[in-house]
């Protein structure tokens, strides 16, 4: 604590941690606290955590709706990428942190702070993506990151102190130790309790948006998605905006039991963890936009992307939103999605996410060269005798000499 802070702008939830974290930086900063709530489609009622955040002591309160830039300017352009971790996880909060550091970046420019602050632990990776993320857009910001301070270091302290500070203590808490969960309009994870074994098996409760694919309906939900330029405008023929769109395949995925995802991922830091996940709109969008893809993209084209993808999640996954290699990927990705226009029909039946159609006025398939029947000169297969003996000419050649 070398440098005086004035005032850190603090990304609060309104939950008991971050409560925590603004009366504590008051107490050991001596500073001014803004708090800023992000509304991402979370479903909680942010001007309660608003009052909360004035009660405890904050000088400012900034309460964002943030869920169509969300939506629209981070999760389309990453699905444009069919970005997805380690080919499972759908990458829902790693996505969020880019635009909670820009928003806390924001204002503190607008409020004069010196400083922004977190409530991510020591062990997980947001800590990392939050303050990459500040450093890239303020390379001077100073960063308080409590977790890694404090001697608050079991949970009957964090109690204590609360307490003592006229910051309630839900009575859920005082119990077992619940999952940590994150929320927004792209997923809602999972950790801790008997997920911390990764041979058990997740209990139903613990599961708040999907329907279990065993009480899904008996039958299938059909649902048409319309793409324009690779981003997905319309559902069964309604335009709906970004957010609204995505709400709209939460529910159509929910009720039929898709999206959830049970995993052990590599993080950053260094630790494998066990989270499962629910991503029902997410999972649907995928699906939908590879679909289109397979209609309207060139062969290598398609495998470039492909080879590209994973990188991407990595990315997205370890924080690297506002890097140049990120940005550059990009432009790429999106050079690729000028002619990725069509709709895409999916058939969603317990759990599972069916292609079984798709449309385009740009498809590059043509029945009359691909079709099994007379193609009347489209295709001459005699070419095929040249083109196989030319690919299989190295491999002759290395045949012969080893004998």
């Amino acid at each position: 604590m070398s440098q005086k802070i004035e005032k850190v702008v603090l990304a609060y939830s309104g939950g008991l941690d971050t409560s925590i974290i603004l009366k504590w930086l008051q107490d050991n900063y001596h500073c001014q606290v803004v708090a800023f709530a992000a509304d991402l489609g979370q479903g909680e009622e942010l001007d309660e955590a608003k009052a909360k955040a004035v009660r405890f002591g904050a000088c400012d309160v900034f309460v964002e709706d943030l869920k169509e830039e969300f939506v629209r300017d981070f999760v389309f352009p990453m699905y444009r990428a069919n970005a997805i971790y380690e080919g499972v996880y759908h990458l829902g909060t790693s996505i969020a942190r880019p635009l909670i550091a820009k928003k806390q970046i924001e204002i503190a420019n607008q409020t004069g702070a010196d400083a922004v602050s977190h409530g991510a632990t020591g062990k997980g990776n947001d800590q990392v993506r939050f303050e990459l993320g500040y450093y890239a857009l303020r390379p001077d910001i100073r960063v308080i990151a409590p977790w890694r301070e404090w001697d608050l270091t079991s949970r009957e302290k964090l109690f204590d102190y609360a307490e003592k500070n006229g910051i309630p203590v839900p009575k859920d808490k005082r119990g077992g130790i619940p999952y940590s969960m994150d929320r927004n309009l792209l997923h809602i994870s999972y950790e801790g309790k008997i997920l911390e074994d990764p041979w058990q098996e997740p209990e139903e409760e613990m599961y708040l948006i999907t329907t279990s694919p065993e009480k899904a309906p008996d039958q299938p939900t059909y649902v048409e998605i319309t793409f324009a330029n690779g981003d997905p405008v319309a559902v069964d023929g309604e335009p709906l905006s970004a957010a609204n769109l995505l709400a709209r395949l939460n529910t159509l995925g929910a009720k039929n039991g898709v999206g959830r995802v049970d995993m052990v991922e590599n993080r950053y830091v260094g630790m494998k963890s066990r989270g499962v996940y629910e991503t029902p709109g997410g999972t649907i969008l995928g699906v939908a936009h590879r679909a289109m893809e397979s209609l309207t993209l060139d062969r290598e084209v398609t495998h470039l992307k492909d080879e590209l993808a994973p990188r991407y999640a990595s990315l997205v996954y370890n924080g690297y939103w506002f890097s140049p290699e990120r940005v550059a990927l990009q432009a790429l990705i999106d050079s690729t999605q000028n002619f990725v226009n069509g709709v895409v029909r999916l058939k969603l039946y317990k759990g599972n996410v069916m292609v079984v159609g798709r449309k385009s006025d740009h498809s590059l398939f043509s029945q009359a060269i691909a079709t099994f029947e007379e193609d009347q000169g489209a295709y001459n297969q005699g070419d095929a005798t040249g083109f196989i003996k030319l690919n299989a000419l190295r491999m002759r050649i290395a045949a012969k000499l080893r004998g």
